[in-house]
């Protein structure tokens, strides 16, 4: 087993970071070195099987990323913003693969991943699974082959304990239809109707926010023209799909070239 390569969870004790141990767990390709949690949580210094409620796992729960990355060459990341930020110079330190999950970064935050991406390799994505980013090509084809007197909506649901909004994947969504049509999303993008708003402008790209109770993930690309609609959809069911992906995408980056990636290198769309 010490010939695998080592895989290192960050926010462990999360709903993505329980997934990821027990999808890490499984696989024959590599093997789970390090877990890493906030300073003071309960977990910290304990046996991570343990502290999940099942067997012992031989790994220590710590709250110094450092030393967890220095003995893995792959961190998975789905923490929050900032966060995520800290740990890319640390695993870039640690020459790890980083596989980045995490959803509500801003163009800012995002450019400041490229230090860390100089000296290691960034695999980032809105959504690891493997039908969005087929969704997201269609998206992208689709887009181009209607004009602008098809209207295009975004229309995602998660559960409701998500912070942010809209999701990493409506945004990826988003980024592939104004590709499509040769725009800036931001230039076209309408995330907010509220009272009096006026009528719709031509050339928008709309997004729509639902919230609630255990929706693991669903998301919808409406195009409405005169007449007609068409709707791609994508339903996931089960979270495992993501776990799955990042892991795919730590090992796909084992030997590359330092940059910044993303799932469509990943799986070669």
């Amino acid at each position: 087993m010490s010939h695998l390569p080592g895989i290192a969870v960050t926010g462990v004790s999360g709903r993505m970071g329980q997934m990821l141990v027990r999808i890490i767990g499984e696989s024959y390709k590599c093997r789970l070195v390090g877990a890493v949690e906030r300073s003071g949580h309960d977990w910290v210094g304990a046996d991570l099987g343990s502290a999940m409620g099942a067997a012992s796992l031989g790994v220590t729960v710590t709250d110094d990323p450092l030393e967890a990355f220095s003995q893995a060459q792959a961190v998975i990341d789905f923490t929050a913003p900032e966060a995520t930020l800290e740990f890319a110079g640390m695993a870039a330190q640690a020459r790890a693969v980083h596989v980045i999950g995490t959803t509500g970064m801003t163009d800012e935050q995002i450019a400041r991943l490229e230090p860390a991406a100089r000296h290691a390799v960034i695999i980032r994505a809105g959504n690891m699974s493997l039908g969005v980013n087929l969704l997201v090509q269609l998206t992208k084809k689709v887009a181009a082959a209607l004009d602008e007197d098809f209207d295009v909506e975004v229309i995602e649901a998660h559960h409701h304990h998500k912070v942010d909004a809209p999701s990493g994947t409506a945004l990826m969504l988003g980024e592939a239809a104004a590709e499509g049509r040769g725009v800036a999303l931001a230039d076209v993008s309408d995330r907010g109707r509220d009272g009096i708003t006026g009528a719709r402008k031509r050339g928008d790209i709309g997004f729509s926010a639902i919230r609630g109770g255990d929706i693991v993930g669903e998301h919808d690309v409406l195009f409405a023209g005169p007449g007609e609609r068409i709707v791609l959809r994508h339903l996931a069911t089960d979270r495992a799909i993501f776990a799955r992906g990042a892991l795919k995408a730590a090992l796909w980056g084992q030997g590359k070239a330092p940059g910044q990636y993303d799932m469509m290198d990943v799986l070669g769309l």
